[in-house]
This record gives C-alpha cells, sequence and structure tokens, in this order.
C-alpha cells in the first residue's frame, strides 16, 4: 500500500528509510517495471530527476567508443598490406621491371647525344612517372590526360615561381602549392610532376630552357615512357608466366 501511495497520490510524501530498505527486486512484474518503480520514487523522495540524462549519456558514451574502436581499426588496417589484393603472378612482376629498365636505358642513350649541349633528359621525376605507369597502369595518374596536362603545367609553373621570387625556400614553397592546386583544379592529378617545380628551382643548368622546361625533359621523356609502356602491357597481357 505504502508503494502504490508513493507512485499514484496527487500528493506525494516522502517515504521513510525503512520503506526503502524494503524494496526488493522479487516485489516486482519484471526489470521494467522495477526501473519505472525506481524512476517514481527517486522523483518522489527529491532525489533528482537525472536518470534519463544518465541513460542518454551511457548510450552516446558507447556510441563514443564505438567509434572510437572503429577509428582504431582502421587506422591499423591502413598499416597492413591490402588482403584483398591477389599475390602477383611472375609476369606481373618482371614485365613492368623489365619496362622501366628500358626506359631507363634508353633515356640514357639519349643523354650521351644530349651531353655536347649541356642538357640531360634523365631527372628523377622520371622514374616516378615509370613506376606510376608500369606499375599501376589503371590508376588515375597513370592516364595520358593526367599525365601531360600534369607535367606541362607543373613545370611552367616552376619556371614562374623561380622567376617572381628567385631561388630559395619561397619559390619551392610557392611553386609547390601552385602546382598542387594546378592539378586538383584541372582533374589531372599526377604525383611525379608536383616535383618539377622544385627541380627547376635547385637545378641551376635548367635555368637556361625557360619556359621550353615545360616541353623538355618532363613531357618529352613521358612521350617515350609511354611508347615503352604499350609495348610492355602488349608482352605483359600476351605473354604470362
Amino acid at each position: 500500500m505504502g508503494m502504490q501511495v508513493c507512485m499514484h497520490s496527487q500528493v506525494m510524501k516522502p517515504a521513510s528509510p525503512s520503506f526503502i530498505s524494503t524494496l526488493t527486486f522479487s516485489s516486482f512484474k519484471s526489470p521494467l517495471c522495477f526501473f519505472n518503480q525506481r524512476l517514481h520514487q527517486n522523483r518522489a523522495f527529491g532525489i533528482g530527476n537525472n536518470v534519463s540524462v544518465d541513460l542518454k549519456r551511457r548510450r552516446d558514451v558507447g556510441f563514443v567508443v564505438a567509434s572510437g574502436s572503429a577509428s582504431n581499426v582502421a587506422f591499423t588496417e591502413n598499416w597492413k598490406p591490402d588482403k584483398g589484393a591477389k599475390s602477383p603472378s611472375l609476369s606481373d612482376i618482371i614485365w613492368p621491371s623489365a619496362g622501366a629498365f628500358a626506359a631507363m636505358a634508353v633515356l640514357a642513350k639519349m643523354d650521351q647525344v644530349l651531353a655536347s649541349k649541356g642538357l640531360s633528359i634523365t631527372i628523377a621525376p622520371l622514374g616516378a612517372v615509370c613506376a606510376v605507369l608500369f606499375a599501376t597502369p589503371s590508376s588515375p595518374g597513370a592516364r595520358k590526360y593526367n599525365m601531360f596536362m600534369a607535367q606541362i603545367g607543373c613545370a611552367a609553373i616552376g619556371v614562374l615561381a623561380f622567376s617572381i621570387f628567385g631561388p630559395g625556400w619561397l619559390a619551392r614553397s610557392a611553386g609547390l602549392a601552385a602546382a598542387i592546386a594546378f592539378m586538383i583544379a584541372t582533374g589531372s592529378v599526377h604525383p611525379p610532376a608536383a616535383s618539377l617545380p622544385i627541380l627547376f628551382i635547385d637545378v641551376a643548368k635548367m635555368h637556361q630552357l625557360k619556359f621550353w622546361y615545360a616541353l623538355f625533359p618532363g613531357a618529352a621523356g613521358c612521350i617515350l615512357i609511354c611508347l615503352i609502356q604499350e609495348v610492355v602491357m602488349y608482352l605483359k597481357n600476351n605473354f604470362k608466366f
């Protein structure tokens, strides 16, 4: 009776501590009923009305913990090999490697011809171009539009940055930032091209090329590598081992 008065009467009076001590879980029909009874009792006793707030906080904390766990798993997976990738065959390894070797060998032979003019077509960014074209030919960076648009545009940006700021950190920083902005704006992201502005600014023998640097050696070297890539892709698709 005391419990009914406490729950349903219009004017609720705090119950005595002895009444609270006599409440047991078995006196209720279900755990949900027990929770509702305790909620009404807390409000009646003036203990507080923060039960629902506490439950919400617990749910929020649980969500944060779950989200944090998912983020940790994603971070950990980033440092592991791709589980979905199949193991490459021997031909998948040999043909791209042979293509890169052939590309560098031809570029070196061309360097011998250009040496009398004080020029060189073999530059470090072309090594990165070989990696993109031969190892990941289906990636966005290997698209011909991306490659030539980025090579020509980023090289010209390097010349412009050097003309405005001269040699030094400011020209390098501005040239790299402008090159990345150019690739994003034109939809031609090609990572090796981002190094062309820095190469022009830091290598004195490139300065004599001026805006011809937009076509040589980057774009000219890419033409040669593209021709070799076509041969390598044909061999890779038709001669497997």
